[in-house]
């Protein structure tokens, strides 16, 4: 019952999603309905949070960029976008209950919010990865899609990670 209440959950977020008029609505229902989702699949709430902040922080810098073609600035613009993101993820996963559980924690922190904080670090490194091996080739990228490659590809690692070593056999 409890798996087919989070299926309702994803596939009603999915159905009510309006396309494209802003970005956090959008986000905050894909990001709902995927943590619903992969609740339901029974993958871990560490590695759902992987993936979740590498969107933040995805949508952090699309953000940013965006701004900055519309020459949108004010006082700590990115400051404001930053937290912005995540208080629009963290904020309604904690108060829907998705978040907070005593028992779902690893290191005194919350699997979820543990998994996001580690993803947005992962993908940060992933930026800063991109743009050092590209300086290493005068500029230019090693392979096509190097860009997308690399955060996929340590997003995926990471998952694994969590997933075998720590969850599995309670290492955290």
């Amino acid at each position: 019952m409890k798996k087919l209440s989070y299926l309702f959950i994803s596939f009603f977020g999915l159905l009510f999603a309006k396309s494209a008029l802003a970005v956090c609505p959008v986000c905050f229902v894909a990001v709902s309905s995927g943590v619903g989702l992969c609740r339901w699949l029974g993958i871990e709430d560490d590695v759902t949070g992987l993936w979740i902040g590498g969107v933040i922080v995805s949508l952090i810098f699309w953000t940013l960029d965006w701004m900055k073609k519309k020459n949108i600035s004010f006082a700590f613009t990115k400051t404001v976008v930053f937290f912005s993101y995540y208080v629009l993820v963290v904020v309604p996963l904690y108060f829907l209950g998705v978040m907070g559980h005593p028992l779902n924690k690893i290191l005194g922190i919350d699997k979820l919010l543990f998994g996001i904080i580690s993803g947005s670090l992962i993908f940060l490194f992933s930026v800063w990865l991109n743009e050092f091996l590209k300086k290493k080739n005068n500029g230019k990228v090693f392979f096509p899609y190097q860009k997308v490659v690399i955060p996929v590809s340590l997003l995926i690692i990471t998952s694994l990670l969590f997933y075998f070593i720590g969850c599995r056999n309670n290492i955290f």
